[in-house]
C-alpha cells in the first residue's frame, strides 16, 4: 500500500503544480451548474397571444381579462388588418384568441358558445401545456358565470413532492450529475493519455510498481479531487439556489462515492485505451455527454425511450445516481426505495477499472 500511497501523492502533487487544469477543474462543474440550473426550465411563462374580439361586450371583455391574469400569456390587440393565421406566419404571436360575434348573446341563452384559439405547434409540447392552460382558464371562465350548477364530479389535485413545481429543483441535482460525468472522466482520461503520449508510462513499466498499483493510485487521486468538485457543487446548491435535503443523506453519500469512482474508472479506461490526448479526451468527453444526456433521464423520462435504446441506459452511471439525488432533494425516500443504485455503480466501476487494467497489463506486456 506504501507505493499506492506514493502514487496518489505523486498525482495530487502533480495537479496542484498545473495551476490552469486545476483552477478549470475546480471551476468548470461551478459555471455548468450556475448556467444550466439557471437556464434549464420546461415551465411556459409570458407567450404573446392576439386577441380578435369580434363581440365585444363586457362578457368577451371579461374572458380576455381571465387570460390576460394568468402568467402564462400576454395578451395584445390582433393588428388592424391582419388575420390571426397571418400573426402566427409573422411570428407576431405564439397563439391566437378569436371570440366570435354572438359570443354574449350565445352564453345569455345558455346555448352552447364557441371560442376559437390556434396555437403554434412548432414546439409540441409548449403547445400541449398551452392547451391544457386554455381548458384551465376556460373551466374557471364557466364557473364564474354557473355557480349555482356545480358539476357532480368536484377534482382537487396536490402536487406531492413539489408543490411549487419549481423546475429548479428538478434540474439543479441534474445539472450536478451531469457535471460529475463529465469533468471527472475528462480529468482522469487526460492523466492516463499524457502518461502514454509523452512516454513517461515506460517508467512505470521498468519499475516494480504493478499495473493494479499504478491504476489504483490514479483512481483514489482523480476520485479525491471529484469528491472537492462535488462537494464545491453541493455547497452552490445550498448556498446560491437555496435547496435542501428532503431526507437523511447516507444513501446520497454512499451512492455519491460510488458515481464518483465510477465517472474516474470510465475515464481511466478511456485514457489507457488512448495513448493520445487530444482523442482520449473527446473519446470520454463524447462518450459521458451523449449517453449522460440522451439515457439518464435529465430531461426527459426513460421510459419515454424506445424498448431497443431504453436497454442502453441500463449502463449509463448517470440513470442511477440521477435517481439518487433527485430522492434526497424531493422525495426523501431513501434506502427502502433506491438501495440497488449503490450496487449498481459500483458494479459498472469494477467492470471500467478491470478493462483499464487490462490495457495497462497488455500495454506493459508489449513495452
Amino acid at each position: 500500500m506504501a507505493r499506492v500511497f506514493a502514487q496518489i501523492r505523486k498525482e495530487l502533487t502533480q495537479l496542484r503544480r498545473d495551476r490552469l487544469t486545476l483552477a478549470l477543474a475546480l471551476a468548470l462543474p461551478v459555471m455548468l451548474l450556475l448556467l444550466l440550473s439557471a437556464a434549464t426550465s420546461l415551465s411556459v411563462s409570458n407567450i404573446p397571444v392576439v386577441a380578435q374580439d369580434l363581440d365585444r361586450t363586457p362578457m368577451s371583455r371579461r374572458y380576455l381579462e381571465h387570460v390576460s391574469g394568468s402568467l402564462t400569456f400576454r395578451v395584445a390587440e390582433l393588428p388592424e388588418g391582419m388575420s390571426p393565421a397571418r400573426a402566427l406566419d409573422r411570428n407576431v404571436a405564439r397563439a391566437a384568441l378569436v371570440i366570435p360575434p354572438q359570443f354574449y348573446r350565445h352564453v345569455a341563452r345558455g346555448e352552447q358558445a364557441e371560442l376559437q384559439w390556434v396555437l403554434d405547434a412548432t414546439d409540441s409540447n409548449t403547445a400541449n401545456v398551452l392547451r391544457g392552460k386554455i381548458a384551465a382558464i376556460t373551466d374557471a371562465f364557466n364557473e364564474e358565470l354557473h355557480p349555482a350548477s356545480p358539476s357532480a364530479i368536484q377534482l382537487e389535485t396536490r402536487y406531492w413532492f413539489n408543490p411549487g413545481r419549481e423546475d429548479l429543483k428538478y434540474f439543479g441535482p441534474g445539472v450536478l450529475a451531469f457535471g460529475m460525468a463529465i469533468f471527472p472522466t475528462i480529468l482522469a482520461a487526460l492523466a492516463f493519455s499524457r502518461e502514454g503520449e509523452m512516454k513517461t508510462i515506460l517508467q512505470v513499466y521498468i519499475s516494480n510498481l504493478s499495473a493494479f498499483e499504478y491504476l489504483l493510485g490514479k483512481v483514489t487521486a482523480y476520485t479525491i479531487v471529484a469528491v472537492v468538485e462535488w462537494t464545491i457543487g453541493i455547497a452552490v446548491l445550498f448556498a446560491v439556489f437555496r435547496l435542501r435535503l428532503a431526507g437523511e443523506p447516507s444513501l446520497l453519500l454512499v451512492a455519491t462515492l460510488f458515481y464518483l469512482l465510477c465517472s474516474t474508472c470510465w475515464g481511466a479506461m478511456v485514457g489507457a485505451s488512448i495513448p493520445n490526448q487530444t482523442a482520449a479526451i473527446q473519446a470520454a468527453q463524447l462518450g459521458s455527454l451523449l449517453t449522460s444526456f440522451l439515457f439518464s433521464g435529465y430531461i426527459f423520462p426513460v421510459q419515454n425511450i424506445p424498448a431497443p435504446l431504453r436497454y442502453l441506459s441500463s449502463v449509463v452511471p448517470m440513470r442511477y445516481y440521477l435517481d439518487v439525488l433527485r430522492d434526497a432533494f424531493l422525495r426523501g425516500g431513501g434506502w427502502p426505495r433506491l438501495w440497488h443504485t449503490p450496487i449498481a455503480l459500483g458494479l459498472l466501476a469494477s467492470f471500467f477499472f478491470w478493462r483499464a487494467w487490462s490495457s495497462l497489463r497488455e500495454m506493459r506486456i508489449k513495452a
